[in-house]
């Protein structure tokens, strides 16, 4: 039996999908309970507040797959609450007897980062390692894919506005992974020894500049691609949050991944090439809005 936190989440299905193939029991734990998931999955709902009843849902599991995050502070909910969370059920884990916790992260995480979102993975790490329990936390770096956030929707933008403003000229670089590979790497880690930090991290290395273009040149329209001055970018993503209701990128995110914080300094560590991804999937891709809110928020 594993278990994974967010069976259906953007990563977690991933990880559901290719423990399912190889014959896996899996126990899913969600934040909501629902009659419409895979039957396969036996699904209890994730809760931080009980500890007992914590460990009881993690009872008999030899390894557990932690995706649980939040992007950004919301409803009460913030960073540091987030990290509480993990550090409970990273408890709860050992208490029950866990053998091995795979843990999904972020490129870059640091106590002392200039962006909330980092220091709190870092301090996630630390929680996850504190309980003894062995585990291997895996950091990837921009992970993309069908069902993802930023690079559908700069997709949807692209097709709808037919055109796209990049901070600052967009020469900072990014290292794109394919969402798929991410869970491959987690699901492998299950079987290591010890503690184990990895990088997941894919073979292209591009600027945002190059990697937007990519994006236009994959879709069946035609778009401009522009730079414009940061303020210029994070007024317009201001704006169009509000209309659309969601939040398609925040001052921090823009700051990180100016910063090229979503950039390895080790190999690479996966094997599909975002290029080649777009060309298979540019038809597809940014068809329809991919609302965070909707997505983690509204009930």
């Amino acid at each position: 039996m594993h278990a994974l936190t967010g069976p259906y989440s953007y990563t977690g299905r991933y990880i559901a999908r290719r423990l399912l193939e190889q014959g896996v029991m899996v126990r899913g734990l969600v934040r909501r309970l629902s009659s419409n998931g895979d039957p396969r999955i036996e699904c209890r709902e994730l809760q931080f507040a009980d500890a007992s009843r914590l460990a009881a849902d993690l009872r008999d599991v030899e390894v557990l797959y932690n995706t649980y995050w939040i992007r950004c502070p919301r409803n009460g909910m913030t960073f540091e609450r987030a990290v509480e969370n993990t550090r409970a059920l990273a408890e709860a884990a050992a208490t029950a007897g866990v053998h091995r916790v795979v843990h999904l992260s972020v490129t870059n995480p640091a106590a002392h980062s200039p962006f909330a979102y980092f220091r709190g993975k870092a301090a996630a790490e630390q929680a996850i390692g504190s309980t003894g329990v062995p585990a291997s936390i895996v950091r990837p770096t921009l992970v993309f894919g069908r069902e993802d956030i930023l690079v559908n929707n700069i997709a949807w933008l692209l097709r709808r506005l037919r055109f796209f403003t990049v901070p600052d000229g967009g020469a900072y670089r990014v290292q794109p992974v394919y969402v798929g590979d991410v869970a491959e790497l987690a699901v492998t880690e299950a079987h290591a020894d010890g503690i184990r930090v990895i990088d997941a991290a894919g073979p292209e290395v591009l600027t945002f500049l190059e990697l937007v273009r990519a994006i236009a040149r994959s879709l069946p329209v035609r778009a401009l691609v522009t730079g414009a001055p940061a303020a210029v970018t994070r007024f317009a993503g201001s704006a169009l949050s509000r209309l659309l209701r969601d939040v398609l990128i925040t001052g921090e995110e823009l700051g990180a991944l100016m910063a090229e914080n979503l950039l390895s300094s080790a190999p690479p560590t996966a094997r599909t090439r975002l290029s080649e991804w777009l060309q298979a999937n540019g038809h597809y891709l940014g068809s329809v809005y991919a609302s965070e809110t909707a997505r983690h928020w509204r009930k």
